[in-house]
């Protein structure tokens, strides 16, 4: 697995560096694969309407019900490619022989406006990002038990035996990087899950550098 980083400028010329210290809060939903944090951005976006959800871009293909543009931008390898020469990716990963990245300037101009921004990302994407936004908050989802994160792998169906397996000698080293985030939710319970993470939000949103760089925006 591959993993690099870009550091593109924002339509303002700020650089990554700049934008660190934006007004605005960007929160990493990360963990295992088959952990739930697409279930649990998905609530929290239900219960906060006022976050922004990053959409990542992938060139994997759309699992039943995922819709382009909202889930992930879905893109032809060539394309992919095309962008990341382009430097328009803040980072990107192959996961599992998928390229995924996150395009940076949508989230270097939602920061700087003061918006609250969220992401869903594997491991790889989420210790990249940790070097270009160091002020970020950065929420790793536990899995109940390694045999839960597995009969979930396997519910999801879309997967082959191969890619199951793939996935499951990836645990142990995916589970050891929860070391390094902010904080840590175990995903036994949905409703509790997304309730730990709306805590966090809301008290990173109350940071005295956070509220005095928005207090003096006005």
């Amino acid at each position: 697995m591959r993993k690099k980083q870009n550091r593109p400028t924002g339509d303002d010329g700020l650089s990554p560096a700049t934008s660190a210290g934006s007004p605005g809060l960007l929160v990493v939903i990360s963990g295992p694969s088959g952990v739930g944090k697409g279930a649990v951005r998905e609530a929290l976006a239900a219960s906060m309407p006022d976050l922004v959800y990053a959409v990542s871009a992938t060139t994997r293909e759309p699992r039943p019900g995922e819709v382009d543009g909202v889930h992930y931008h879905f893109l032809s390898g060539e394309e992919f490619r095309r962008r990341l020469d382009r430097g328009e990716f803040v980072e990107w990963a192959n996961v599992y022989g998928h390229l995924y990245g996150t395009p940076g300037e949508p989230v270097y101009r939602l920061l700087r406006e003061g918006r609250t921004v969220i992401m869903e990302k594997d491991v790889q994407g989420a210790r990249t990002l940790r070097g270009v936004f160091p002020d970020g908050v950065f929420v790793f989802l536990l899995p109940p038990s390694v045999e839960e994160l597995w009969r979930r792998q396997e519910g999801r169906a879309t997967e082959t035996e191969e890619g199951l397996a793939v996935r499951r000698q990836a645990v142990a080293a995916e589970l050891a990087e929860v070391q390094w985030y902010d904080y840590a939710v175990v995903n036994d319970d949905l409703e509790r899950a997304v309730a730990a993470v709306r805590a966090i939000i809301t008290a990173e949103r109350c940071r005295v550098r956070r509220v005095l760089s928005r207090w003096r925006m006005r």
